[in-house]
């Protein structure tokens, strides 16, 4: 099983946080668009024939486009791959988007699953961050969305300046009370180059606090909990109640990528992985548009070597609940590892569950660390 990533480089304005790639300007939409369905056939060889079970908008902001040019594309990965008979399709939406109409549509088109940019429920906070959306919108249309899809996830961002604990436990509480299935949980990192980056050097906006974003994360892992969510990834938690029938709330196309399945990214800036060699297409949309109109991928690849690849499935699946399977790697590796994880089980950041190496609620603060340390 494999999944396929459509990556749409459009926002209507540019948040102070973001270093994703996109452009403000649609002046291109129309031949992007004509470009990705060229693209997914050109494309068509790269999974060797492995069955889709994901497909996944994701962007910029995939429903700047129509409804009609959603459907195109999907229908084009149905003309073009095997796809299972139940696949989970995402449309990553921003709030000020979304509209009963809409809703309709995108469900008419084969949309099932909705990942909705909330980041907070506070206009304060989404003024800062210079989102689109408004606090209103944010209440009003998640809610309206529900009303014609089950499986959505909202994104809440916590660490920033302005963000106290009380409000970040309100973000948290309005969205249970909504119904919402499924949260991704992301601490402000200061990215390079980025408006907020800029504003922080020139001293415009407090910077972020780290100890104020771990008192943030240790408090919504636990309020979550206490509300009926798995903690299944670092930033990603779903509720364990689900309807009969349903095979749980989980992200099954961010899910392949923490389990190392196959997956083609399509679109400028996108990135796929074929089991051994990753590559990724140019961040240029005026570069990718003449390369696909001439039949050509303007990529860059790298092949991973064995212990790359080791690396690679340390660090993914420690960050998921079930933890680093110390029979994966082999016997051999399997002792080293427990060797090398013996500190910081005595610190109390890893565990020992089921013959893999999961990390503790404190662990999580430092995972990337610890996955470092355990690396080959």
């Amino acid at each position: 099983m494999a999944g396929i990533y459509i990556h749409i480089p459009f926002c209507k304005q540019a948040c102070h946080y973001c270093n994703f790639h996109f452009s403000t300007s649609l002046h291109y939409k129309n031949e992007l668009v004509a470009a990705l369905l060229k693209e997914i056939e050109l494309r068509k060889g790269y999974l060797e024939n492995e069955i889709i079970e994901t497909i996944y908008f994701g962007g910029g902001t995939p429903s700047l486009l129509s409804p009609e040019e959603l459907e195109s594309l999907i229908q084009e990965v149905y003309r073009q791959f095997e796809i299972t008979r139940d696949p989970e399709i995402t449309l990553e939406a921003n709030p000020d988007d979304i509209t009963e109409e809409k809703l309709q549509q995108w469900k008419k088109a084969g949309i099932n699953r909705l990942s909705i940019g909330v980041q907070s429920f506070f206009g304060e906070d989404l003024q800062w961050m210079n989102r689109a959306h408004t606090a209103e919108q944010a209440r009003d249309n998640l809610q309206l969305s529900t009303k014609y899809f089950e499986n959505i996830t909202i994104d809440l961002i916590y660490g920033t300046p302005g963000l106290t604990n009380e409000k970040c436990e309100q973000n948290i509480a309005t969205a249970i009370s909504l119904g919402i299935p499924h949260l991704s949980c992301y601490a402000l990192t200061v990215e390079p180059r980025t408006p907020l980056d800029k504003m922080i050097r020139q001293h415009k906006t407090e910077n972020i606090n780290p100890d104020k974003q771990s008192e943030q994360f240790l408090l919504l892992m636990q309020w979550l909990e206490d509300a009926g969510y798995e903690h299944y990834e670092i930033s990603n938690f779903a509720k364990l109640a689900c309807p009969a029938g349903r095979p749980g709330w989980r992200s099954r196309h961010n899910s392949s990528y923490w389990q190392g399945k196959k997956y083609l990214g399509i679109g400028p800036s996108a990135h796929s992985f074929n089991g051994t060699e990753r590559q990724w297409n140019i961040a240029n949309n005026k570069v990718y548009l003449e390369s696909i109109n001439n039949e050509l991928i303007p990529f860059e690849k790298e092949s991973l070597t064995d212990v790359q690849q080791l690396n690679e499935y340390i660090m993914t699946s420690l960050r998921t609940s079930e933890g680093i399977r110390l029979d994966r790697p082999g016997e051999l590796l399997g002792k080293e590892l427990q060797i090398k994880s013996r500190k910081h089980i005595d610190r109390g950041l890893l565990k020992m569950e089921n013959n893999a190496l999961v990390l503790t609620r404190e662990g999580k603060l430092l995972a990337d660390g610890v996955a470092a340390d355990l690396f080959f």
